[in-house]
């Protein structure tokens, strides 16, 4: 089943002198429900631009998206986004953080104080922040930050998570252990992820598929299907030969591409 459809999607923007800047242009794709797709492109491709469509924070200026084949109009509470800066409450706890999703519910959807308190517990548990739950963010390192606003997210209970480069600003340790955690926490549950990255060892390692723009204006090149078989197993996945060939196979994608974009900005600056 689809969850998410992307028709003839396009992005203009107008810029200073009555011109418009063409971010997207023509940008067909399909998400299957409860799917793990990673998007991956050269800077400037209109990655973010994509996400924001889907999320409904702006509007397309050609096609549609079409989430479970109904047209989205806007922003709704069946999408929940995860940026690279974390957007935690200074004033919250990490559990007055995640209650602050369940806070957002409609009035006759809205859960009491005890309640939300104990599924705030129940979704920092499924991020590993047990005992944390009364630390202040500037109390907690970056990593946990951002485990923090993931249990939010998932804590509204989304049809669709989309995250924009949630894990960019961290250390590389810290971010092989939230990709693992993150792909545990697809598999418990089961919601559909659209995941923006600019590095091809993290597209390879999360999505099931990875879709590769092109540069500006951004449309898809190519979707690779990925098979390494579960990734959160005892044995490093991103050590082994067909990772290597996936990783490869992204990087002769993306790299001419890159060249391109490269090649405009020399001219624009010329």
């Amino acid at each position: 089943m689809t969850a998410i459809r992307l028709d003839g999607l396009g992005k203009t923007f107008p810029v200073r002198g009555g011109d418009t800047f063409t971010a997207l242009d023509g940008v067909d794709l399909e998400v299957a429900d409860g799917e793990f797709l990673v998007v991956v492109g050269p800077s400037g491709c209109g990655k973010s631009t994509l996400l924001d469509l889907i999320s409904g924070l702006t509007k397309p200026t050609a096609g549609r998206v079409l989430l479970d084949g109904t047209p989205v109009t806007g922003p709704g509470l069946d999408r929940t986004t995860v940026f690279q800066q974390y957007a935690l409450l200074p004033w919250r706890t990490a559990q007055r953080n995640v209650e602050f999703a369940l806070e957002a519910r409609p009035r006759l959807d809205r859960l009491g104080r005890k309640a939300r308190a104990e599924q705030a517990r129940e979704h920092l548990a499924l991020v590993g922040l047990s005992g944390f739950e009364d630390r202040y963010p500037h109390e907690l390192s970056g990593g946990m930050r951002q485990r923090v606003a993931i249990a939010r997210a998932l804590a509204s209970d989304p049809k669709v998570l989309l995250m924009d480069e949630p894990f960019a600003a961290l250390d590389a340790q810290t971010r092989d252990g939230l990709q693992e955690e993150l792909l545990r926490i697809w598999q418990r549950t089961g919601t559909t992820v659209v995941f923006i990255t600019h590095g091809i060892d993290e597209a390879v390692f999360l999505g099931q598929r990875v879709a590769v723009m092109t540069s500006r204006p951004g449309q898809i090149k190519e979707l690779v299907q990925v098979r390494l078989g579960d990734r959160t197993a005892e044995a490093d996945v991103r050590s082994s030969p067909e990772f290597a060939a996936y990783r490869h196979e992204v990087w002769s994608l993306l790299r001419d591409e890159v060249t391109v974009g490269r090649d405009r900005e020399v001219v624009s600056v010329g």
